[in-house]
């Protein structure tokens, strides 16, 4: 048994937790804050066999995409640094995955 612990954008959070709900997995949704680019983010928290790890994978690679976008060079200081500098250009969205072990699971 699996935890996959997957950190995708918002943007692709809908689509993505739906496209896993149809593949038949079940996910949990976490809201979450990105530390670099203070940017809103979903953690999923989806418990499946072994043999269902690369679908998961799978699914999110096709659901979360990778695209530029402009973003404040203050963004990661916080609000407090409100500086005029130049917009960056920066590459959001994909996904981070993390596979992990599970000693032990009970649903009831």
């Amino acid at each position: 048994m699996k935890l996959i612990l997957a950190i995708v954008n918002n943007d692709d959070s809908n689509r993505a937790s739906s496209a896993l709900v149809e593949a038949g997995f079940f996910v949990t949704k976490l809201s979450t804050t990105g530390g670099f680019l203070m940017a809103g983010n979903s953690t999923f928290l989806i418990g499946t066999e072994d043999n269902g790890v690369q679908t998961v994978i799978d699914t999110l690679k096709k659901q979360c995409i990778t695209r530029r976008q402009a973003m404040d060079t203050t963004a990661s200081f916080g609000r407090g640094l409100q500086h005029m500098a130049p917009a960056q250009q920066v590459t959001v969205g994909g996904a981070t995955v993390f596979v992990l072990d599970v000693a032990h699971m009970e649903k009831f």
